[in-house]
């Protein structure tokens, strides 16, 4: 059984997807492991073999990064995705995403996309320090 081409399932969803979201002639797409919104080809999370997603972790400490598996899984949906939970500090959660997505060869164009988005994920987990407002001395 051939797989179909990336390029023929864009063109069948590219105006017709329930992930669509126009504002003010931007067009965003809510789908899974689409890492910056865009509705375009390349971000597009659903018709490509191998997509990168990034996600906060279920308690709120550290990411998730989502892969796609290429081989071996054909007809069971459920078992396409690979989730690594990625937990220690952000270094070397950087390093991760780094040797999975750029020295791996799974997917060098998305690697700055990915690596942003964690590092926005982690910076929105940090606590927010209160400084307090500084005194004049008389």
């Amino acid at each position: 059984m051939a797989t179909v081409s990336p390029h023929l399932i864009w063109s069948c969803i590219r105006e017709t997807s329930s992930f669509i979201k126009k504002n003010s002639g931007v067009t965003f797409a809510t789908e899974p492991n689409n890492l910056k919104n865009k509705h375009t080809f390349k971000y597009n999370g659903l018709i490509h073999h191998k997509t990168v997603g990034v996600e906060p972790a279920a308690d709120g400490k550290g990411v998730v990064l989502i892969t796609k598996r290429v081989k071996g899984v054909r007809r069971k949906p459920n078992k396409w995705y690979v989730r690594r939970e990625l937990k220690k500090d952000a270094r070397r959660t950087m390093r991760t995403i780094n040797n999975v997505l750029g020295k791996g060869a799974y997917r060098k164009d998305l690697k700055t996309a990915a690596m942003r988005r964690a590092c926005a994920i982690l910076r929105s987990q940090k606590p927010v320090m209160v400084k307090k407002p500084r005194t004049k001395r008389n």
